[in-house]
């Protein structure tokens, strides 16, 4: 699964959503008769953002007031450029943290308390001294209109900055963990989503779809047609923003290829004669959820609803991209550790190549193959690399580890956390240039036995054992 940008289109006209739903709550007199921040937010600008963060935080004129020093403080934040924003952001990183010195009293309350009273109340002290003022500045966000995507939105922008930006760390930390009260899964609702839904929403599925672009309307219909299902999640507060979505196609047996599912001219099935779903895209909607994990839920609730819809499904799995690979095997052969040849291979390759003989490593033979113009067009150099780069790509699924031994794959982590098996590699799986730039084309079938699920998903967590079909532990064998 891959977070991806909606266009730039749709971020404008959230934006001009958000201003037009905060212009009647906004008291916008006191700022903008002095004049509005320059979009780059410089110094003398900066104080005025100060002054104005400090106002919203103090609880004068009641919550209708508050609520329009909260309008106004976002309006401010929307008419920023990125680097006013940036500026806006480490302001309240940097001066609107916790009170230090009632942290360092509390501790030393804490540390003089004589008896239990006196403990407890020094600890409620220091809990409440810890919390950073950013926190109530921005939770006041949460009483406006669109407002709880107003900060999702913010931590879309926020999460980047962070990653190079210490200052910024302790602050995206804390949206996060508040985003994550706020959307935990007992408060999502699952809904499916037809051909015949708003225009709007299906627009916002074209924009979000991460895995396999959607290349037009006549598309989108095709994956929304009677022989298939598309689920989200969806946040009270957000009622026409999917958080996260999935495609499933409903057929018989257990896909290969992503092209015949994408095929809009195939012939439509009868969706009660399937005896296999297969969830072949899974999308993240919001940036700034990241982090938050909704789709591990969103799997099991789907085939809840799915089994109970169509009870002759027997098979559940996807058909999934290996986004890693191609990384971890360009690392791999400049260590020396790249594909190796059986003797029938090589000349299999040599042939195909046209070649009687080289003096070639392995490595390179394989290499000079990849880099001819269209290989997985010609019969041969397919039929020819087949072999070892499979060995490969298993090689990298079942035995690249992250440091704490999970797998190094993400797509396959997030399966293998659900309790997935891996059951099958696909050679050619998705020819899309996506797909080969990331995996030479090859896309992998991870299989949800229910009665395995909860074992596989404990055997992972507790012990990264990582479960496998004999087919997948047999290519790494070779």
């Amino acid at each position: 699964m891959t977070d991806t940008a909606a266009p730039a289109s749709l971020i404008d006209r959230t934006l001009r959503n958000l201003r037009s739903a905060w212009t009647g709550l906004s008291d916008s007199t006191r700022y903008y008769l002095s004049g509005a921040p320059r979009p780059d937010l410089p110094g003398d600008d900066l104080a005025k953002m100060r002054l104005q963060m400090t106002d919203c935080l103090e609880a004068k004129g009641g919550e209708v007031s508050a609520r329009a020093r909260a309008a106004e403080l976002g309006r401010s934040y929307l008419a920023l450029n990125a680097t006013g924003r940036r500026r806006f952001l480490t302001l309240l990183a940097e001066e609107f943290g916790p009170d230090r010195t009632e942290v360092s009293l509390a501790i030393e309350a804490l540390h003089a308390a004589r008896s239990e009273d006196e403990r407890r109340r020094s600890e409620r002290r220091l809990r409440d001294a810890l919390v950073p003022h950013w926190r109530r500045l921005l939770m006041r966000f949460n009483a406006l209109p669109e407002g709880v995507k107003f900060l999702v939105d913010l931590r879309a922008e926020l999460v980047p900055m962070a990653k190079d930006s210490p200052e910024l760390t302790d602050l995206d930390a804390d949206l996060r963990e508040l985003l994550a009260a706020w959307f935990d899964v007992g408060l999502l609702e699952l809904r499916q989503i037809t051909w015949d839904a708003p225009a709007a929403l299906l627009e916002k599925l074209i924009a979000y779809e991460a895995v396999h672009k959607i290349r037009s309307w006549e598309d989108l219909k095709n994956r929304l047609d009677s022989d298939r299902r598309c689920f989200a999640y969806f946040h009270p507060n957000m009622p026409q923003e999917p958080l996260i979505f999935v495609e499933v196609a409903l057929v018989d047996g257990m896909s290969a290829g992503v092209e015949a599912l994408l095929d809009e001219d195939a012939p439509r099935t009868d969706p009660r004669a399937a005896n296999t779903a297969i969830f072949y895209s899974i999308s993240n909607a919001q940036r700034g959820l990241a982090g938050i994990s909704f789709g591990n839920f969103l799997i099991k609730r789907v085939v809840d609803v799915l089994e109970h819809e169509f009870p002759n499904l027997k098979t559940f799995a996807t058909l999934s991209p290996i986004p890693g690979f191609a990384a971890w095997y360009a690392s791999a052969v400049e260590d020396g550790q790249g594909p190796s040849l059986t003797s029938p291979e090589r000349r299999a390759l040599l042939a195909a190549l046209g070649l009687e003989d080289d003096d070639s490593g392995d490595s390179d033979l394989v290499g000079r193959a990849l880099a001819v113009d269209g290989w997985w067009r010609t019969a041969a150099l397919s039929d020819a690399l087949k072999a070892p780069m499979m060995r490969m790509a298993a090689r990298y699924l079942l035995t690249a580890k992250r440091s704490n031994g999970t797998a190094r794959d993400p797509v396959a982590h997030f399966h293998l956390s659900n309790g997935a098996r891996m059951e099958r590699l696909n050679w050619l799986g998705d020819p899309s240039p996506n797909g080969l730039r990331q995996s030479s084309g090859m896309m992998i079938n991870y299989l949800y036995k229910l009665s395995a699920i909860d074992d596989n998903h404990e055997a992972y967590s507790d012990g990264a054992l990582i479960a496998s079909s004999s087919a997948m532990r047999a290519l790494v064998r070779g």
